[in-house]
Parts: structure tokens; sequence; C-alpha cells
């Protein structure tokens, strides 16, 4: 009877990610916290810029919200 031969274990490949997020990695811990290597704002502002926000796609001035007019700091 012919020996059964165990496949070898390959490595998770790395999903494709957007090149603005190369080196991205998230990871939830015992805890249930997530922990990511890139500070959250960084995250966010890639985030609007370049996902559309579905809840203010109704509003008259949503163009203007999403070319990123500039605010006034207080």
């Amino acid at each position: 009877m012919p020996r059964k031969t165990t496949p070898a274990k390959k490595k998770p490949a790395k999903p494709r990610v957007h090149k603005d997020l190369e080196g991205f990695e998230i990871s939830i811990d015992t805890f249930g916290e997530l922990k990511s290597n890139l500070d959250i704002e960084k995250i966010n502002e890639f985030l609007n810029r370049n996902v559309d926000d579905k809840k203010l796609a109704e509003r008259n001035d949503y163009e203007e919200i999403k070319k990123g007019r500039k605010r006034k700091k207080k």
C-alpha cells in the first residue's frame, strides 16, 4: 500500500490591498480590542477619501462635503 504524504502547510497569503494601505495589519486581542499598526486617524482619512457615505448621499450639499471643503477650526 502506498504511503500517504501530508501536504506541506502553506502560509496564508497576504490579501491585496490599496497602495496607500501597504503593510496594514489588524488583529483582535484576547480582550476583543482591535490592534492595528496604523494610526486610526490615517485610516479614517483614507476612508473619507475613498469611500462614499451612503447616509450623506441624500443631502443637497453632499457634493460640496465630498470635495472636502475647508472647515473652520474652533
